[in-house]
């Protein structure tokens, strides 16, 4: 009797291994302002051109623009915040229901203040408090999304169900649907309210004649009633006493946010504002908000179920010899435990990529197993060191996409690839790619990318048969101007500084219009606050040709190695030459374009089959800035904020010597056995040891020029 009891207790272990845990509503609460640098790196997703200044988040550009400090007008621009943390506002088993499942509540306040700007004193266009499904939050402003659109949609988003958005608008122009130029409005998915009140009747003007009022602003969502209520009172002065919350709401209306984020049951707090032809700037100074959100949570892994027979020998206690059940349990058991660590280790991954800020849309492997017709190497787009790349189009959602396979053993460790998911995750601009999501499946690790219909740019600038057509140069000038952008975002503009180590023409995509998006952030890593550079235990990684000469002396990535990287893409769309090109007697592009600039004539290396169809002045300043960006000296070369403006007009180009400056310190080594200009011309990023530099050094100019001319 004795041995069945412990069998029993010996199956009931083995058998009760899933643990259901209760789902319970937690209460989140943030007190946020004045703001500073120190919330934008925390806890706010900052678009630009929305920025922290004067303690305040400002979601439009302020005069400061005008000057030409950032080189963006006033006009015609649109600026979002957001919350980082994803808020769970209802439990998805089977779908929501409306009848039968419960909605988070929440409370908000701010405070607010619009002002018209540059001598207008007619103000536009509006601000708008803000909750988003969590794929919206991830994609940047859509385009053209200023003025009326308030930066939510645009024509051809707006009134989308897909949008799953709702705002609450204070609007100061009035549009054709708008019952007046100084209302409030309740938006679901539409800039077109579906229910409106006039602030007037409360001696409410936002914005009145160039002055700047401060209003405070309460919104109260309840989800049991699903009603959301809208109060508004004005504060007297920035520093003036808090009002008391008016008894009665200046807007009332049903709203069932189930219905609204159907699809996804994460969603997040924010702002978003916009300016037209008129101009105000849109503050926001103090924020507080409760939620009453469901508890983010992974399930734990579930054991692998045992055999009826077994089960049946260990419950009743068939009379068979100890040893004999015991090697059948432990036989057994052993594998099963093995494939549940796996399992487990899986199931951690999982969990900290759902776990990722902004909580990144999870694919099914089935549905890009279908989108890419079972990876047919027909829809195979690229590969690279990092994975292959393969078209595909999600029929649900008739959406193009690009879907990169990581091979398993490019991932250097899980812990490596969430931080790298984690930057990519969270950038947002209009010149990045942008992801869409990830699927991870016994081991098998894939990215969704937005699709780029016209491909890489070295396509286009390397590609030359009789049926090929030119990039023109307006074609050429915004793309650099993006990748500019871009860059500056990546280095000046996102919460942390981030080093992309990789910028070259192939990971440069061209969208419907032609317009740069900067991809493939696989070697991409964020700076820590207090450095300015980033090293590999294994030594430099990169593409040799695009990589600064620094680098192979210190092994370190610094912003400058990017910048020394976009000189090279400079040239190469300019010339529409690849880098390692042999030209007159020189064996790199860098080299024979100085040479021009030295005798006068640096618009010869402008691509011939331009013909004249070019703008003199950018080309010429284009080159010059190529070959700054290029100077063998890390701290000669300019900043990519000082880029942005050279790019944009606003200061001129610097100054570059008709010589090509010799480096500091002793040449580089060049790896043993590999030919310089082989190694100039190799595609595929790899990683480069720096304890080559050890005996290799020589203090003579003449082998030190050879040598860095051989990754020029």
């Amino acid at each position: 009797m004795g041995l069945a009891v412990e069998l029993r207790i010996m199956a009931a272990v083995l058998l009760c291994f899933t643990v259901v845990a209760a789902q319970n509503l937690k209460t989140f609460t943030a007190t946020l302002g004045p703001f500073n640098r120190s919330h934008s790196n925390s806890c706010l997703m900052l678009e630009n051109p929305a920025t922290i200044s004067n303690g305040a988040i400002q979601l439009t550009p302020n005069s400061a623009y005008k000057r030409g400090l950032v080189g963006m007008p006033l006009e015609n621009q649109a600026g979002r915040a957001m919350l980082h943390r994803p808020f769970k506002l209802w439990e998805w088993e089977q779908g929501y229901n409306k009848k039968t499942d419960r909605v988070a509540s929440f409370n908000s306040s701010f405070l607010f203040s619009v002002c018209p700007l540059g001598g207008n004193t007619t103000p536009g266009e509006g601000l708008a408090f803000i909750l988003a499904h969590v794929d919206y939050w991830r994609e940047p402003i859509p385009s053209k999304s200023f003025g009326q659109y308030l930066g939510l949609t645009n024509v051809n988003t707006d009134g989308s169900a897909r949008n799953s958005l709702v705002a609450i608008e204070f609007d100061n122009i009035k549009q054709a649907f708008d019952p007046n130029a100084n209302h409030v409005g309740l938006n679901i998915n539409s800039i077109k309210s579906i229910v409106t009140a006039s602030l007037s009747p409360l001696g409410i003007e936002l914005a009145p004649d160039g002055e700047a009022r401060f209003y405070n602003v309460w919104v109260q969502y309840d989800g049991d009633s699903k009603v959301i209520e809208v109060y508004i009172a004005q504060q007297a002065g920035l520093d003036g006493e808090t009002p008391s919350r008016p008894d009665t709401p200046v807007l009332k209306s049903n709203l069932d946010l189930g219905e609204v984020f159907e699809y996804s049951e994460y969603s997040h707090f924010g702002f978003s504002a916009s300016t037209g032809n008129n101009v105000q700037l849109n503050c926001i100074f103090r924020w507080n908000l409760t939620v009453e959100s469901y508890e983010l949570h992974e399930h734990p892994p579930k054991t692998p179920k045992l055999p009826s027979w077994l089960k049946t020998l260990l419950v009743f206690g068939v009379g068979v010899p100890l040893l004999v059940i015991g090697v059948a349990v432990m036989g057994y058991y052993y594998p099963c435990k093995k494939r549940l660590m796996v399992q487990f280790k899986s199931n951690i991954l999982l969990g900290a990529l759902k776990r990722l800020p902004g909580t990144p849309r999870e694919f099914h492997f089935k549905d890009l197993k279908r989108a890419t017709n079972n990876f047919d190497e027909k829809n195979k787009l690229g590969q690279g060191g990092f994975g292959v790349v393969y078209r595909g189009h999600l029929h649900d959602e008739n959406l193009e996409v690009a879907v990169k396979w990581f091979s398993r053993e490019t991932i250097k460790g899980e812990d490596d690839f969430l931080a790298e998911l984690t930057i990519i995750n969270r950038l947002r601009h209009k010149n990045l790619v942008r992801l869409l999501g990830w699927c991870y499946k016994n081991g098998k690790l894939l990215l969704v990318y937005d699709y780029m219909p016209h491909g890489s740019l070295d396509a286009h600038l390397f590609t030359k048969t009789p049926d090929s057509r030119p990039l023109s140069w307006n074609q050429r000038y915004n793309i650099i101007s993006g990748v500019a952008s871009a860059l500056n975002y990546l280095h000046n503009e996102y919460d942390q500084r981030v080093v992309h180590r990789d910028l070259k023409a192939s990971n440069i995509m061209l969208d419907s219009d032609f317009n740069a998006r900067l991809g493939d952030f696989g070697l991409a890593r964020a700076l820590d606050e207090e450095k300015t550079s980033y090293s590999e235990v294994e030594g430099v990684v990169g593409t040799l040709g695009y990589i600064a000469p620094e680098c192979f002396l210190t092994g370190k990535a610094t912003q400058q190695s990017d910048v020394y990287a976009f000189g090279v893409v400079l040239l190469e769309i300019v010339c529409g030459l690849r880098r390692g090109t042999r030209i007159d007697m020189f064996h790199f592009l860098v080299d024979w374009v100085w040479s021009l600039h030295r005798e006068g004539r640096i618009l010869d290396a402008v691509e011939e089959r331009l013909g004249d169809e070019y703008v003199v002045e950018e080309a010429q300043k284009v080159l010059v800035l190529a070959l700054a960006c290029s100077h063998p000296i890390a701290r000669e070369r300019p900043r990519t904020q000082a880029i942005v403006h050279i790019i944009s007009g606003l200061v001129p180009v610097p100054y570059v010597p008709p010589f090509k400056p010799s480096v500091e310190r002793a040449s580089m080594p060049s790896p043993e056995g590999d030919d310089i200009s082989s190694l100039a011309s190799t595609t595929e990023a790899k990683s480069f040891p720096t304890t080559h530099l050890g005996s290799g050094f020589t203090t003579q100019m003449h082998q030190s020029r050879a040598l860095f001319r051989g990754q020029f």
